[in-house]
């Protein structure tokens, strides 16, 4: 199975449309959502794009292929108007021996083993940390914060790719 691995869209219609087209591109069979959907937070900008109506259209016509966790912007409001399930806070997806545990990040870590590997969002910043588990984040794609690029990551036979938002490679490991 190959999955496309995202996080962050704040609501940007245009980002969405992006990771969208990213999304065919790639040929992946799952999109796994780390969370802040529609809502750019009180915290954040408005990103570029921002129409979180059209944004939701647009992730709609992929329901099927969508597997989604809240994130500290999303909320019960959001929920209404999408068609697959964003208010649960963990998931896990277990592919290829690997159990992959899916997160925003914003609350505590659930127990893991050192064969795990913890997705995460929340920060808009690119990581690869070994401590145990593996914690990886794809950053953002509408908001990236120091310096980073926006991105999203792609799993598959065991490795995870690191790619921008236009699909140049930047980083890579295998577990």
């Amino acid at each position: 199975m190959k999955l496309f691995i995202a996080s962050d869209l704040h609501g940007s219609a245009k980002f969405c449309r992006m990771m969208l087209e990213a999304f065919e591109r790639e040929r992946a069979d799952k999109i796994a959502l780390l969370g802040d959907i529609l809502y750019h937070g009180p915290r954040n900008p408005l990103p570029d794009g921002y129409a979180p109506q059209e944004a939701a259209a647009l992730l709609n016509n992929y329901r099927q292929k969508i597997v989604c966790v809240r994130g500290n912007c999303d909320s019960e409001v959001d929920q209404m108007v999408l068609d697959f399930p964003i208010l649960s806070d963990y998931a896990l997806i277990c592919i290829d021996g690997i159990n992959m545990y899916l997160s925003h990040g914003h609350r505590d870590i659930p127990p893991m083993t050192d064969s795990d590997v913890y997705l995460t969002g929340h920060t808009h910043v690119p990581l690869i940390e070994k401590s145990g588990w593996l914690h990886l984040n794809p950053g953002s794609l509408s908001l990236p914060k120091e310096g980073s690029e926006r991105g999203y990551m792609i799993y598959e036979n065991r490795t995870f790719t690191f790619k921008t938002l236009e699909g140049r490679e930047y980083r890579q490991i295998t577990v």
